[in-house]
């Protein structure tokens, strides 16, 4: 799976808010200001999570439709990725 640019551009977010959170302790930031940041952090991890699977689970699907193959195996294991990401 090609990873386009949109997709790399939120880890370089994400990966630029966890130096912030680590900056925040650092300069011993209320515990509250840093949770919060660290929720927002997982909301993005999560939302990243989201869209790669997506992504693949086009292009299996549309591999497995040209190839003239059942598409729910690919389906499962979409769901399991989003499950275990939990």
């Amino acid at each position: 799976m090609e990873y386009n640019r949109d997709i790399k551009n939120r880890l370089s977010r994400i990966e630029g808010q966890i130096r912030g959170v680590m900056k925040m302790m650092e300069e011993d930031k209320h515990c509250k200001e840093v949770v919060t940041q660290l929720s927002a952090i997982r909301s993005a991890v999560d939302r990243s999570i989201g869209l790669i699977v997506a992504k693949n689970l086009e292009i299996c699907i549309r591999e497995a439709n040209e190839n003239g193959q059942n598409a729910e195996e690919a389906i499962e294991e979409a769901v399991n990725m989003i499950v275990k990401s939990r």
